[in-house]
């Protein structure tokens, strides 16, 4: 079966065009920036034969007309596709095609993750060198485990200063 993968233009920390996961597995992946017509570039990749499945990764970067795009790809070409990302930022904000994808998407399915507490992680929390919580700064700041921590609604709320 043919899967095409995608992801933002935007994160390169593994290399232009990689989609690679925590523990190590790696993938080549067609970019995507905010400027894409995704569904005409679908359109032509189905030329090039069947496609049975259409995975998006780092999906938050996805515009509102890019998420209609990707509907329409599901509604006309008849290909499914699978969108993950985060739902906000590290202020508790949400990301534009998180927004809209929680709005468009046929089938929501959470991935669960677990506070230092043991709660449901729901949020993330930016921090600095010396790991301190940050409460200010631009909404997109590519990075990871050495960036980012998951955290329960409670905890976030106590590292930022709710």
């Amino acid at each position: 079966m043919r899967s095409v993968i995608f992801t933002a233009s935007i994160d390169d920390r593994y290399g232009a065009g990689r989609v690679s996961s925590r523990i190590g597995l790696s993938q080549p992946a067609d970019v995507f920036s905010r400027s894409c017509d995704l569904f005409t570039i679908i359109d032509h990749k189905l030329k090039e034969g069947p496609i049975h499945c259409i995975l998006f990764d780092e999906s938050q970067f996805l515009t509102k007309e890019q998420v209609k795009q990707l509907a329409r790809v599901v509604d006309e070409l008849k290909i499914p596709v699978l969108c993950y990302g985060l739902r906000t930022d590290f202020l508790g904000e949400p990301f534009e095609g998180s927004l809209y994808l929680l709005c468009w998407a046929d089938k929501l399915v959470e991935l669960k993750t677990i506070c230092h507490c043991g709660r449901k992680a729901n949020m993330v929390v930016r921090t600095d060198e010396q790991g301190n919580a940050l409460s200010s700064g631009t909404q997109v700041e590519i990075g990871g485990n050495e960036r980012y921590v998951s955290m329960c609604r409670k905890h976030f709320a106590e590292k930022i200063g709710l």
